[in-house]
């Protein structure tokens, strides 16, 4: 496994039991290490676990044993259902992606108006959304390194379900599992449902 230790500070040092690991994309450039500059700069504990850049190096900001705020979970997101900090018993992996895409005078552009190149774009439709940025194979089987670890570490399901895509009773209950960020709030789309993604989750 490919992985960078760096030094980050913007977590909560509390030792925590883990039963799910949550899915993200940064929305952002290429490297991890830049991810975590960006949440550095912030001062406060918002971050995820590792972020996966693009070349599928593993940039890890703390250990999952502890935790960070990642989900923006507010008392209205569980419905009926209680609060719970879901924050405390997930751990986050976040993937160096720019997501939605537009398609502007023949060039696909991420939301600061760069451009992303037509060999790194796939079509298709999810939530409001057309064009994406793809994941590359080295994030995708660095993702599937790190779900293998935490599941030996932890006990954590890593079942493949279809809810994982949408708002999951599951997720919000705090069941074991692996989710993505949309499996706990509507307004995200991250990360959304690349083909071989998905293969490798149902693969587990």
């Amino acid at each position: 496994m490919n992985l960078k230790q760096i030094p980050f500070n913007n977590y909560v040092r509390e030792k925590s039991a883990k039963k799910q690991i949550v899915l993200h994309h940064t929305a952002g450039g290429g490297k991890g290490e830049i991810v975590y500059q960006g949440w550095q700069a912030d001062r406060t504990p918002v971050a995820t676990c590792v972020a996966i850049s693009r070349d599928g190096e593993i940039v890890q900001g703390f250990g999952s044993q502890y935790w960070g705020y990642h989900l923006g979970m507010q008392i209205k997101h569980f419905g009926k259902l209680p609060y719970m900090n879901l924050d405390k018993q997930s751990i986050g992996i976040e993937l160096c992606n720019w997501g939605p895409l537009t398609y502007k005078s023949g060039q696909y552009r991420n939301y600061v108006n760069g451009v992303v190149s037509s060999d790194d774009v796939i079509e298709l439709e999810y939530r409001t959304f057309k064009y994406w940025q793809k994941y590359t194979d080295e994030q995708i089987e660095s993702t599937r390194l790190l779900l293998v670890h935490w599941r030996e570490k932890y006990g954590i399901s890593l079942e493949y379900n279809e809810d994982i895509w949408d708002i999951s009773p599951r997720a919000l209950k705090g069941e074991s599992g692996v989710f993505t960020h949309n499996s706990y709030r509507p307004d995200k789309a991250d990360i959304y449902p690349y083909p071989p993604l998905v293969e490798m989750l149902r693969g587990l």
